[in-house]
């Protein structure tokens, strides 16, 4: 996976799985621009690349500062060849009867505007460029249903969507737009879940969780990243339209009774 002379942009890329995308484009030799709300830890990880990353603040459910992004991208290094549209929000855990409105709307705002704008601002470069390779961050709450979580699966389920109608318009022109679907992962979020289910003993949730992953762990968010730089590179030139998992095995074949003696 070799990105030398390539040009990453990062929303969410100050934590979590957007940190650690970073850190692997620039491993592997790309430019990166790193976008977050976070302006503290977005400039950190851009001062941890050292010269081939600059960190760009942004809300990414504001059509002008996305548009901000992709310009500061664009005049700092002159393309755009691989974009890791990934900002996102967990939102609260409650049941569908209880859910805050306020809140569902700030995690549609975030989770489908966001991507939504990412991909309206993005694209149109690439198109330009006739080259480039997009990766959407979904979730395995975009395959499955979660209860308490409807908006976070409403929005991943979008996301999904997003991602098959421009991988279609954009195949022609040599452009590829995937989803990734990561399970639970070690990050601030997956954490937060876990306290808001049980504020008293959020690590009995992780663990009870893990019990029903065939790896029996939760995923690192290095190796999402792995998954994320692998379909942004040209090993991946015939894969467009797809959502990959990464979870263990969760979705696949979740651990439960009948599989105890397997142990």
């Amino acid at each position: 996976m070799d990105f030398s002379g390539k040009v990453a942009v990062v929303t969410g890329g100050a934590n979590g799985i957007g940190r650690a995308v970073s850190l692997g484009f620039a491993r592997h030799g790309a430019k990166v621009l790193v976008v977050d709300r976070d302006a503290q830890a977005g400039a950190a990880v851009a001062a941890e690349i050292g010269k081939a990353a600059i960190f760009r603040q942004a809300d990414v459910t504001r059509s002008t500062e996305v548009q901000g992004y992709v310009e500061a991208a664009l005049e700092a290094f002159g393309a755009i060849d691989c974009f890791h549209n990934n900002a996102g929000i967990e939102g609260r855990v409650a049941p569908t009867a209880e859910y805050d409105e306020a809140i569902f709307d700030a995690v549609m705002g975030v989770n489908v505007k966001g991507a939504f704008l990412g991909l309206r601002h993005v694209l149109p470069v690439m198109i330009r460029q006739q080259r480039g390779a997009v990766v959407n961050t979904a979730s395995i709450a975009g395959l499955v249903g979660t209860a308490g979580m409807s908006a976070y699966v409403a929005s991943k389920h979008a996301v999904i969507g997003l991602t098959k109608v421009a991988a279609g318009e954009v195949g022609p022109l040599g452009i590829r737009v995937n989803a990734i679907c990561p399970g639970p992962i070690v990050t601030r979020m997956v954490q937060d879940i876990a306290k808001q289910v049980s504020p008293n003993n959020p690590e009995g949730v992780e663990e009870r969780y893990a019990a029903s992953i065939p790896l029996r762990r939760y995923g690192t968010a290095d190796e999402v990243a792995n998954l994320v730089l692998f379909l942004c590179c040209d090993l991946a030139s015939n894969i467009t339209g797809a959502q990959y998992v990464v979870d263990g095995g969760r979705t696949a074949a979740p651990v439960g009774v009948s599989q105890g003696s397997v142990r």
